[in-house]
């Protein structure tokens, strides 16, 4: 009975999304689109800046992976994202009605809901590693060229062909206002920092900065960089130490689920004292709960290894 309900339901949106022409997909984002941009009031912004709170939970969650897709320049696929995270929500909820379990309906709704950023801020990892070692190989090419010619504006042109976004983007950008807009090196370079979120690059960029008003100093430039070189190797030893909780969470997990289907097959009364009794379903609650803690830590364990200031 419960499932001929879900399928009436769902054939009503069916049938709605077809009488006003829009897809599933457009009609979440229109609504998350209203949301995403709202301006906040400017007496909640003094707050804030006057006592600021480092969010926790969720919260912090969903901030990281909005700050990814701004470093990675997908920030309007935002919308999308929470478009995608309402849709597994409600898919959450539609299994636990389907299958009478309404003790793992918040855990399994609000877990489901949080994988697509979960899947955002893991693929970050990588992304992280790749902009590191860009960064690493454009300091390292110009430093070179600055050393030999003093002058750091000819130093990005001679390399600027070498460089591969987005770190090629913030130097043409450079290039630019040097070149058409301003003179003016040193606000140039200042305004590089905020369009790379690496300490090292605002680290180097500072030194350059100084460079411009004493050429003697160019040598810390090197060391700089060198610290980008320490980190790779660091981070080349640790991969398979943090990736070790990842494996051990793959397994363990395979195992919970797959006691379920082995225990119909062993005893059919203990299956259905697990799938039909109260006590049953509390407990699979419990253990949904545990994986999607897990997985959370493991994804917040496999960060790569970054250079703190």
């Amino acid at each position: 009975m419960t499932f001929l309900i879900l399928l009436a339901f769902i054939g009503m949106l069916a049938g709605v999304f077809l009488l006003v022409k829009m897809s599933p997909y457009e009609f979440a984002e229109s609504i998350t689109k209203s949301f995403a941009g709202r301006p906040k009031p400017i007496a909640k912004q003094i707050e804030e800046i006057n006592h600021p709170q480092k969010p926790k939970g969720i919260k912090k969650i969903i901030q990281d992976a909005k700050e990814v897709l701004k470093m990675t320049g997908k920030s309007g696929k935002f919308a999308a994202l929470c478009a995608l995270s309402f849709f597994l929500l409600v898919v959450g909820i539609l299994i636990c009605i389907f299958i009478s379990n309404y003790f793992m309906l918040p855990v399994l709704a609000v877990g489901m809901a949080l994988l697509p950023f979960w899947y955002i801020l893991f693929t970050s990892h990588s992304y992280k590693k790749m902009m590191n070692n860009e960064i690493e190989t454009a300091l390292s090419i110009i430093t070179t060229s600055y050393l030999r010619n003093e002058s750091i504006i000819t130093a990005v042109e001679e390399n600027i062909d070498y460089l591969n976004p987005p770190v090629a983007d913030v130097f043409r950008s450079f290039l630019m206002e040097t070149n058409l807009i301003s003179s003016d090196v040193k606000k140039a370079h200042a305004e590089m920092k905020p369009r790379l979120n690496n300490d090292i690059f605002h680290e180097w960029v500072d030194a350059a900065i100084a460079c411009q008003d004493d050429k003697t100093i160019k040598s810390t430039l090197t060391p700089i960089i060198s610290k980008l070189s320490d980190m790779r190797i660091v981070a080349a030893e640790l991969d398979y130490l943090m990736y070790e909780p990842l494996k051990e969470f793959i397994t363990i997990a395979l195992l919970l689920v797959g006691n379920i289907p082995l225990i119909y097959f062993l005893n059919k009364d203990w299956y259905s004292v697990l799938v039909n009794t109260d006590f049953g379903k509390g407990i699979l609650a419990v253990c949904v709960l545990v994986l999607f803690i897990s997985l959370a830590a493991v994804i917040r364990l496999t960060k790569p290894v970054e250079y703190r200031r």
